[in-house]
C-alpha cells in the first residue's frame, strides 16, 4: 500500500514540498523494490550477484534522493547536505520512517549521521578535514562510545572511563559496551572523564568527548553484543592506556556532557517522528489485512474485536504524533521542551509498542514471519523504552520539573 500524505494546511509550502518529494520516492522507488534492496530480510543466502544487484538498486535511489535535495537532512549545505531545518527535518522522518531501512538512502545512518552532526557543532576545521569530510564521503565509518556496563546509562554523570592529561596526549583507559557500529568503525568518539586543574579524572564529573581512532594500541574490541537473539554491530570494547593526541578532543575540556545532550535531546525527537512513520506503516497494514481477510464466515474488518484495534490504533497515532509536533515546535522556539522531551520519549515508543501488536494480531503468523517489517517493529519499539532513558528515568524527571513549578507557587499550565 502507498502512503497518502497530503499537504498540512498549517505548514509552510517548503515544508509540504518536502514532504511530498520524500513520499514520492517512498512510494515510487523504495517500497515497490524493498525485497530486492534489502533481500537478506526474507533470504539470508544470496549470491553475489544479487548482492551487487541490491547495492545497484540502492545506489540508484540514493542519485534520485540528491537529485531531489533531500540528501543528509542533518546536514549544512557546505557539507552536501539538505541543510533542513529542525522542523523540517522531523516532518520529514516520519514520511522517510514509513519504510524501513529507507533513511540510509538519504544519508542518514546511525551513529555517523549523530557523529557528523557534533562534528559540525564542536569540531575544529582539522578535525574535519580529518574526520567529518571522509564521514560525508563514505570513505569512513564511526562508532559512538558511551556506554558501560557496570555504570547507569541512564545516567550519563556516572560513567568511569577516564582520560588523564599526558603532556599533548590523552591516556583513556575503561570499558564501555553497546559501543555502535563497532565493527565498522574506523574512528570511535569516546565519552570520557577528564581531569583538570579541579581534580584529578576519576574524581571529576567534567566530561569530554575525544575522537579515538579503532587501530589504536590499547583499543581492544572483545565482542559483538548479541542483541533479541541476533548478531548486531553493537560491541563490548576495553580502552587500556590508548593515547591519542590532546588535539582529538572535541570542544573544549568538560564539554562532552553538554555534546551529548544536544545530540539525544533532538535525537529523541526524531526517534519518536520515525515511530510514527512506522506507526503509519503497521496501521496500513493492519487495516489492509483486516478488509481482505475473510474468517468465520466474513472480513475481519466486521469483527468488533478488529474495529476496536482500528480505532485504538488511530487514537495511539494521533496522540504520539500531536505530542511530539508540539514537543519539535518548543524546542524549535527556544522554549524549555525538557519536561516534553521526557513525556514523548515515554508515551510514543509504548504507543508504538501497542500498534504494532494488534497490527501482528490482526496478520496472524505472517506478523512474526520476515515477510513484513512488524516483526522488526515489534523489537525496535521494545528497545527504544530503554534507548535515550528509560521510561522510568523520564518520569521521575517530568514529577520534579511539575513539583517544582508548583513549589515556586505556580501551576502547571498545559496551553504552553
Amino acid at each position: 500500500m502507498r502512503m497518502n500524505v497530503q499537504p498540512i494546511p498549517t505548514l509552510s509550502e517548503r515544508t509540504n514540498e518536502i514532504r511530498r518529494l520524500t513520499a514520492m520516492i517512498v512510494n515510487k522507488e523504495i517500497l515497490p523494490n524493498e525485497n530486492q534492496l534489502w533481500p537478506w530480510r526474507t533470504n539470508g543466502r544470496l549470491s553475489e550477484g544479487e548482492v551487487q544487484e541490491a547495492r545497484e538498486l540502492r545506489e540508484g535511489i540514493k542519485e534520485k534522493v540528491k537529485q531531489a535535495g533531500l540528501w543528509a537532512p542533518h546536514l549544512p549545505e557546505e557539507y552536501g547536505g539538505a541543510g533542513l531545518g529542525f522542523l523540517d527535518h522531523a516532518y520529514m522522518n516520519e514520511v522517510l520512517a514509513y519504510a524501513a531501512g529507507a533513511a540510509s538512502l538519504f544519508g542518514v545512518v546511525a551513529p555517523n549521521s549523530g557523529n557528523q552532526t557534533i562534528l559540525v557543532k564542536y569540531g575544529t576545521e582539522e578535525q574535519k578535514r580529518k574526520w567529518l569530510l571522509p564521514l560525508i564521503e563514505g570513505t569512513m565509518e564511526s562508532g559512538f562510545s558511551m556506554t558501560e556496563p557496570d555504570q547507569p546509562g541512564s545516567d550519563p554523570r556516572s560513567l568511569k572511563t577516564t582520560a588523564r592529561r599526558d603532556g599533548d596526549e590523552w591516556v583513556i583507559n575503561g570499558h564501555k559496551w553497546f559501543t555502535s557500529n563497532g565493527k565498522r568503525a574506523d574512528f570511535f568518539i569516546v565519552m570520557c572523564r577528564t581531569e583538570d586543574p579541579d581534580g584529578p579524572a576519576d574524581r571529576n564529573g567534567k566530561m569530554t568527548q575525544i575522537i579515538v581512532p579503532k587501530d589504536t594500541p590499547g583499543v581492544n574490541v572483545a565482542r559483538s553484543i548479541t542483541v533479541w537473539g541476533q548478531d548486531s554491530d553493537h560491541c563490548e570494547i576495553f580502552y587500556d592506556d590508548v593515547r591519542v593526541p590532546v588535539t582529538n578532543q572535541l570542544g573544549r575540556t568538560g564539554t562532552g556532557h553538554q555534546a551529548a545532550q544536544d545530540r539525544l535531546g533532538a535525537g529523541r525527537v526524531f526517534h519518536c517522528m520515525n515511530s510514527i512513520g512506522q506507526m503509519w506503516r503497521a496501521f496500513d497494514l493492519m487495516v489492509e489485512r483486516s478488509m481482505s481477510r475473510e474468517v468465520h464466515g466474513g472480513l475481519l474488518e466486521t469483527k468488533q474485536f478488529i474495529q476496536g484495534f482500528i480505532a485504538d490504533s488511530y487514537i495511539d497515532i494521533q496522540a504520539a504524533r500531536l505530542m511530539t509536533i508540539h514537543c519539535a515546535e518548543k524546542m524549535d522556539s527556544g522554549a524549555d521542551p525538557r519536561t516534553d522531551i521526557s513525556a514523548i520519549k515515554i508515551f510514543v515508543p509504548a504507543a508504538y509498542h501497542r500498534v504494532v501488536d494488534r497490527a501482528i494480531q490482526v496478520w496472524g503468523a505472517a506478523g512474526v514471519s520476515g515477510d513484513l517489517p512488524l516483526a522488526a517493529m515489534y523489537q525496535g519499539a521494545r528497545t527504544l523504552r530503554l534507548a535515550d532513558g528509560p521510561d522510568e528515568v523520564h518520569k521521575i524527571l517530568i514529577a520534579k520539573n511539575i513539583l517544582k513549578r508548583y513549589h515556586d507557587g505556580q501551576g502547571w499550565d498545559f496551553g504552553n
